[in-house]
C-alpha cells in the first residue's frame, strides 16, 4: 500500500487604485497567485516550516518577522520552561533568568586565565620556557 500527500499554501490577491487615473500604477502588481505545492508525506517539522518561511516570504512578510513569529512559539508564557531549556541547549542559546549566573563564570574564567597568564609573564622574564 502507498501513501500520497501533498500540502499547498494558497495566495490570491488583487489591488485596485483607489484614484482614478488613466495610468498604470508602478508600485503595484495588479494582481498576484502564488501556490507552493510541495510532498507532505515525509515532511518533517523543520522542513514544514521551512516551507512555510517560503510562503510567508512570497506574502510580503520579512525574514526578521517570520523568525520573531517561530521564536514566538517557543519562548512564551504558554510553553513549559522546562521545553524551552531544551531547545536553549539544543541551539547553543541562554536565556535571560541565566546571565547573571553566567557572567559569573566568565568573571571566575577571566581570573583564573588572567592567573595563568601572569605565571607564565614570569617565567618567560626569568628565562624558563
Amino acid at each position: 500500500m502507498t501513501y500520497e500527500a501533498t500540502v499547498q499554501f494558497k495566495f490570491d490577491a488583487t489591488f485596485t487604485s483607489s484614484y482614478s487615473s488613466s495610468l498604470p500604477d508602478d508600485d503595484f502588481i495588479p494582481e498576484e497567485h502564488y501556490l507552493i505545492t510541495a510532498p507532505a508525506a515525509d515532511l518533517n517539522a523543520k522542513q514544514y516550516f521551512k516551507l512555510f518561511e517560503k510562503f510567508m516570504l512570497c506574502v510580503g512578510m520579512t525574514p526578521e518577522s517570520i523568525r520573531s513569529g517561530a521564536m514566538s512559539l517557543v519562548f512564551n508564557d504558554y510553553v513549559r520552561e522546562e521545553e524551552q531549556r531544551k531547545v536553549c541547549k539544543e541551539y547553543e542559546l541562554t536565556m535571560d533568568e541565566d546571565l547573571d549566573k553566567k557572567f559569573e563564570e566568565w568573571k571566575v574564567r577571566d581570573a583564573q586565565w588572567a592567573k595563568l597568564n601572569a605565571h607564565e609573564d614570569v617565567d618567560s622574564a626569568d628565562g624558563v620556557a
